[in-house]
């Protein structure tokens, strides 16, 4: 990714005026994975990969935007860019890059956020695309502080994560819950943060300065726009109505136990049965997660992980081959705490608790191994957690 600096120069060159810098990271779950969106616990934290956003306001009501990644540009009026964009997604049309930040200002605009006076953007990014470490979530949270930034309002993190959310929800057409732009808004240096997706209520939870965050990424594509991410949330949501017919003041599978399961889940259609119990059991396992990183227990919080990725593989059957391979060579590396599939699924990155001083010989064990078990080159990020996002100044 180009430099703060150099995306300055870049907006520069292209519109002739400075433009305003604005970065927001991606995230990597550690732990809490399909549980967002049952008002459950999750407990992700910002990853050292971002993507940069530069803006300078314009008066003739159009939306200039530049994809340095992409090498796109786009050149529309706000009603072409947002009512029509809107229209021609419902009616099947493919997403395409520009439909993430034109899906925050849609979403900005219905909450009242002035923006028909238009804008020129920039946009530069090095998180992993397609890689279930929300580099979408990262678009859209930049392009909401920079969007504000050229107005007289100041929102609240959690309003802005949740603006982003319906963007994604309501105009690209992924059903995804709140923890990727609520944490990409509100990630801490050196902490995982766990949430409270009903309350938006979060607590950081220490990360011994002694591991390191590995993150492997199988080089299967991985997207949440669609199919299999959506079936799944649809069948969850179905389990909690079944439920609900039992215990009315279910609102969804936060408040259903593993004793309502025994008792009624043969009501359930039996995937329904599955991922119901995924979530259920999910939850709990972050509540116990986030007492083990309090007391710098890494050992069960890595046994955790382990009984997390498994139900992930047989209950919600959200991971693959190439995942399956990743984590039982993660298991067998010294110092590698413990190893899972993160993100959406179907493909994307596992993330692996690993001791600082065993980072260099684990990564060179799961290249060298993955590549003889798949034929496939994995591309291998270490990270430490780091904060959320936030206005640059050069």
């Amino acid at each position: 990714m180009p430099t703060h600096a150099e995306i300055a120069a870049l907006h520069f060159a292209s519109y002739n005026v400075p433009g305003a810098l604005y970065a927001a990271p991606g995230r990597v779950n550690l732990i809490g994975e399909h549980t967002d969106y049952s008002d459950g616990f999750v407990m992700p934290a910002a990853i050292d990969f971002a993507t940069v956003v530069a803006i300078s306001p314009r008066t003739d009501g159009r939306i200039l935007v530049h994809s340095v990644n992409y090498d796109e540009r786009i050149d529309k009026s706000v009603h072409e860019l947002l009512d029509d964009g809107f229209a021609s997604l419902r009616a099947g049309r493919k997403v395409h890059w520009s439909d993430y930040p034109a899906g925050v200002l849609w979403a900005l605009r219905e909450h009242g956020v002035p923006v028909d006076n238009g804008f020129s953007m920039t946009i530069a990014g090095n998180v992993p695309l397609d890689a279930g470490l929300s580099s979408s979530a990262s678009v859209e949270v930049s392009t909401a502080l920079a969007v504000l930034g050229t107005t007289s309002l100041d929102l609240p993190p959690t309003k802005i994560a949740l603006l982003c959310q319906r963007a994604e929800n309501a105009f690209v057409g992924a059903n995804c819950g709140i923890m990727d732009q609520f944490v990409s808004c509100c990630g801490q240096q050196d902490h995982a943060v766990m949430i409270d997706c009903r309350w938006l209520e979060y607590q950081l939870a220490p990360i011994p300065p002694t591991v390191r965050i590995v993150i492997c990424n199988s080089m299967v594509r991985h997207t949440v726009a669609g199919g299999e991410y959506n079936t799944r949330r649809a069948e969850i949501e179905q389990g909690a109505d079944i439920l609900r017919k039992h215990r009315p003041e279910i609102m969804a599978l936060r408040d259903v136990t593993v004793a309502d399961l025994a008792k009624w889940g043969s009501e359930l259609p039996p995937n329904v049965l599955k991922r119901c119990r995924h979530v259920v059991t999910e939850n709990a396992r972050v509540l116990a997660a986030a007492d083990a990183f309090r007391v710098s227990n890494l050992t069960h919080f890595g046994e955790l992980m382990r009984q997390a990725h498994i139900s992930l593989r047989d209950d919600f059957e959200a991971s693959c081959k190439e995942i399956d391979i990743l984590v039982n060579l993660a298991n067998k590396q010294p110092g590698c705490f413990g190893a899972r599939l993160t993100g959406g699924g179907f493909g994307g990155c596992t993330v692996n608790l690993v001791a600082a001083a065993n980072v260099e010989a684990f990564t060179e064990a799961m290249r060298a191994g993955y590549q003889e078990a798949t034929g496939i080159a994995a591309e291998i990020y270490t990270s430490r957690a780091s904060g959320g996002a936030h206005a640059i100044t050069l």
